[in-house]
């Protein structure tokens, strides 16, 4: 061992060991990593640095800007409508699927970013199944993690595997390579979650963490306009629930209240008192004949003025305590206009403007962004935060698809490669105002490229050093007489394990040289061994460190042991069928 093997494995083991304590985030320790390699000497700092312009960082950033654009725009929301449509009041044709529709999602966009996109779903219909969120948001997880090997963008850990691969004169990964083994392990996954999984998990209530996933449950009052569509209608062939996810509470025609039964004939100038979440509710705007109706009947907000939309909190010693929306008179006297309340543990079927105001109360409040800041001051509400408003048109939530679409097929096709196409993709969103490079900026999880760019010069100091080869000779020396087989299944359960205290990009890079270089010194195919450890890379079932078991960790009020029960005979099923069908596929022998 020389010197300078010595100082990059001490560099790695202390890496592993900051990755682990998680009291500074993986991005920041992958930075720290790149920059100890440079003041060590052992990469020059152009070396070093190169990965922030290399492929694989284009990639994932062209990637990243494509996948914002769908969420900007609403696309993955039709799958969300879908499941509240199709899912009726069985959980297990509920927990079906979710699971299907976020491994689908997850296949072509991050699992994290599925999972968040899922997560305000799964409480919904949760919710109205009258089920335990924590029977369906482990499974979700899971399920987003599953489909990691279905296609090459569906996780970042497969893009950084192709990007490693061509410094061993292998050629990277096609888009669908991974499939024949990737497509099977999302399947069977599915299955087991399905089938057995869900039995291992406990029933826990969420309480009032749904609040925290933008499900706060609002009121506000719509009224039917003469061009309304839905004029002459009885109320169960509206399907506010199913279209908008609104539950109608109350109809009010005139001065009679009626009973919001299936067969009422809805009739113009109906005032229809609606429940349902922020998202939910400002969709209304984009209902023909249909008019969002607050407290009063307000004149439309001066447009040039820098409008916000927020959630507000009424605090104890507000002066808005104890008077009624109409009396408090905000649009006359700050020009704010309340759109919907929510108030925790109550039903309300009263007109709104006659509702008097409670302490804890919440309101979606929408208006100048000094005024609303000018009265937080004041103590008459705080600010929870600020609720995107604004609805892009239907058409663009279209064209952002078929721009993904392209994205992915030119590629597959041989047309373009890989990073041009998800770059090309980018600037077409921006080009036809599918999101705007601001939105997009701000949006994008900046801290996956400096993971990525940084952690990519740990696998050029492996090869460097010669670190790499010296890992490998050990391997041979000591378990290269067991076989090809044995020597794949010890890579696979090495990055698993590696992936706990890791994360799944850092394990990646350091077991890939290592498995390449055991494999060359045995005359074995070498892709073997990358397909090996990419596959195993994204078997994060074991704890909740995972970004997309974090993210549910909390609201399903889960134990580390929960993972370890469910997750540990998943990892088991994902393992025998990596072993069948990798050698099957990428055969051992050159």
């Amino acid at each position: 061992m020389t010197f300078e093997i010595g100082l990059l494995l001490a560099i790695v083991v202390t890496a592993g060991v900051l990755f682990s304590l998680e009291r500074w985030s993986p991005d920041v320790v992958a930075l720290g990593v790149m920059l100890a390699l440079v003041l060590t000497g052992l990469l020059p700092a152009a070396r070093a640095f190169a990965g922030f312009g290399s492929d694989t960082v284009m990639l994932i950033l062209g990637v990243l800007i494509l996948t914002t654009a769908l969420q900007r725009t609403g696309a993955v929301d039709v799958l969300g409508r879908f499941i509240l449509r199709h899912a009726g009041d069985s959980p297990r044709r509920l927990l079906l699927l979710v699971m299907v529709a976020c491994s689908g999602a997850s296949a072509f966009m991050s699992n994290t970013a599925a999972t968040a996109l899922f997560v305000p779903v799964v409480f919904a219909v949760a919710k109205r199944a009258s089920i335990a969120a924590s029977k369906l948001l482990l499974p979700l997880a899971f399920a987003s993690i599953l489909s990691s090997s279905v296609s090459l963008i569906s996780t970042s850990t497969n893009i950084v595997i192709s990007g490693l691969l061509p410094l061993y004169d292998q050629a990277p990964l096609t888009m669908f390579e991974l499939s024949p083994v990737g497509v099977p392990i999302a399947i069977v996954g599915v299955a087991y979650l399905w089938l057995f999984g869900h039995r291992l998990l406990p029933d826990r209530g969420v309480g009032d963490t749904l609040t925290q996933f933008g499900l706060r449950e609002y009121l506000t009052e719509i009224v039917l306009l003469p061009t309304s569509p839905l004029v002459g209608k009885p109320l169960a062939d509206a399907q506010f629930a199913a279209q908008l996810g609104l539950r109608v509470l109350r109809v009010a025609r005139g001065t009679r209240v009626l009973s919001p039964a299936d067969d009422l004939e809805l009739q113009v100038h109906d005032v229809l008192l609606v429940e349902g979440n922020s998202e939910d509710i400002l969709k209304i705007k984009d209902i023909a004949g249909i008019e969002i109706r607050p407290d009063l009947q307000y004149a439309a907000p001066d447009e040039s003025s820098p409008s916000t939309l927020v959630e507000a909190i009424l605090l104890p010693g507000s002066w808005l305590i104890g008077r009624t929306l109409k009396s408090a008179g905000l649009f006359e006297r700050h020009e704010l206009t309340v759109l919907a309340m929510n108030r925790h543990g109550g039903t309300i079927l009263r007109k709104l403007s006659q509702i008097a105001l409670r302490m804890g109360d919440v309101l979606l409040v929408q208006g100048d962004k000094d005024r609303i800041a000018d009265l937080e001051r004041g103590r008459m509400f705080r600010v929870l935060g600020e609720v995107d408003g604004e609805r892009l048109p239907a058409g663009r939530r279209t064209l952002a698809v078929a721009i993904f679409a392209l994205s992915i097929l030119l590629p597959s096709f041989g047309l373009l490669a890989l990073p041009v196409s998800a770059l090309l993709g980018a600037f077409l969103v921006f080009l036809t105002g599918c999101i705007s490079p601001e939105e997009a900026y701000r949006d994008i999880e900046w801290k996956a490229v400096i993971l990525i760019g940084s952690i990519l010069a740990l696998g050029t100091a492996m090869t460097a050093t010669g670190t790499d080869r010296w890992l490998a000779a050990q391997i041979v020396a000591t378990v290269g007489q067991l076989g090809p087989v044995p020597l794949l299944a010890g890579f696979f359960w090495l990055t698993v394990l590696l992936t706990q205290p890791m994360s799944n990009q850092a394990a990646a890079v350091v077991v890939l040289p290592a498995a390449i270089q055991t494999a060359l010194q045995l005359e074995l195919n070498p892709r073997t061994f990358a397909i090996m450890v990419a596959v195993a890379a994204s078997c994060s079932y074991l704890t909740p460190l995972e970004p997309s078991c974090l993210m549910v960790y909390g609201p399903g009020r889960y134990r580390f042991s929960d993972f370890l029960r469910v997750g540990a005979p998943l990892t088991v099923i994902i393992f025998g069928i990596a072993l069948l069908l990798v050698p099957m596929v990428w055969p051992l022998r050159l």
